[in-house]
């Protein structure tokens, strides 16, 4: 019997993406919500020996004695985040990308990402696609999965900080987990970047009849059921990174945070119900950061780490996003707590969505035939 050793795989460019599916939220949520699952089984696997490391990252020197060098600027790095997924997915991947926020001079995103999806098995690649979309999505369908299970079933105010890719994503998702939205209040730094924001909002959800642009952070929390800030900036300084003060936020708001941010020893109580989309993540970067990681890893969870290192609270008073998925651990339990999610992003994310993409492309035919060999010159 004569071994097939032939190899296919599909590329799919960022249209391409879009046809079989990445722009479709609910679904998207859907799948993040199944991957949670998942992870609080135990059934994925991540880089690094704990096997939760967020990736591998290389980083720009501030001055170089070589001309050719490229320098730091703010966000300017170069990732690979691989990861394994079980389950009804049982594949693996890698997205890798390059970030620069000085993209944006030049009409580019900041980041700019490619996925590979692989057979878990002999890893002979299955696909190799556009990912913006693909990052985009799965970012803002994380703080879905969370409204789902810890935003009060009737809310209608949106505060959000920093109208980009990320905060379109996230409203996609909090109205997908909460239908009764109708109002956003939005703070951005440039007319820009509100202005395609408004046209969007307009375009997409017309039931969202209220939309306030606002001139401070006050203004962005008071009075939103939901709140999240969706913005990047430069690390390093704490004191810089945008804050929210408890005497701000109503009784039973949902707080999402996939961006850089400090809260106030207020809002740090232990009342506050701290939640992460996953603890080993938050662990795994804490081994890897120099101490206090929050000024190195400006997610709100790594505050939380750090808050355990100075005694402010304990290990047990994180509660993570999967157990709670699963079912294993209580979502909201009234409508006046305050509930936090920090949202790291994980590799396992991509790994779902890309899947769920990938099998929607072969079944409708989308993407271009790709070999990489009929037999393999080396083996």
């Amino acid at each position: 019997m004569s071994e097939n050793t032939n190899i296919d795989f599909i590329y799919l460019s960022e249209p391409d993406m879009i046809k079989a599916g990445v722009t479709d939220m609910p679904r998207c949520v859907d799948s993040m919500e199944e991957m949670f699952v998942l992870l609080h089984k135990g059934d994925y696997r991540m880089a690094g020996p704990n096997n939760d490391s967020h990736g591998a990252m290389v980083s720009f020197p501030e001055k170089s004695d070589i001309p050719t060098m490229p320098l730091h600027t703010p966000d300017r790095r170069l990732m690979a985040m691989p990861a394994y997924l079980g389950g009804n997915f049982q594949t693996c991947g890698v997205k890798w990308y390059g970030s620069n926020i000085a993209n944006r001079e030049k009409g580019l995103p900041r980041s700019i990402l490619m996925f590979t999806l692989n057979d878990a098995d002999t890893g002979a690649p299955l696909a190799h696609m556009s990912a913006n979309l693909l990052s985009a999505y799965r970012t803002g369908a994380v703080p879905g999965v969370g409204a789902r299970y810890l935003a009060r079933k009737d809310s209608k105010v949106i505060g959000l900080l920093g109208p980009g890719v990320m905060a379109k994503t996230s409203v996609a998702a909090f109205v997908a987990a909460c239908p009764d939205i109708n109002t956003v209040q939005v703070k951005g730094r440039g007319q820009k970047s509100l202005d395609s924001f408004l046209t969007w909002i307009n375009q997409t959800f017309p039931q969202i009849t209220n939309v306030h642009v606002v001139d401070t952070l006050e203004d962005v929390v008071r009075n939103a059921d939901i709140v999240t800030y969706c913005n990047s900036g430069e690390t390093g300084d704490v004191s810089t990174y945008p804050i929210i003060k408890r005497e701000w936020v109503k009784p039973g708001a949902f707080i999402s945070m996939p961006a850089y941010c400090r809260f106030d020893e207020a809002l740090e109580k232990n009342d506050v119900r701290k939640v992460m989309d996953n603890i080993g993540l938050y662990q795994a970067w804490h081994e890897e950061a120099p101490k206090p990681a929050h000024m190195y890893i400006p997610i709100i969870g790594c505050r939380f780490m750090d808050m355990i290192d100075e005694g402010l609270m304990t290990k047990e008073q994180l509660e993570d996003l999967g157990a709670i998925a699963a079912g294993d651990a209580p979502g909201r339990k009234n409508d006046d707590e305050i509930i936090v999610l920090s949202v790291g992003g994980l590799p396992t994310e991509d790994v779902a969505w890309a899947t769920k993409i990938y099998h929607n492309a072969v079944k409708q035919g989308i993407g271009v035939k790709l070999n990489l060999w009929e037999t393999p010159a080396l083996r």
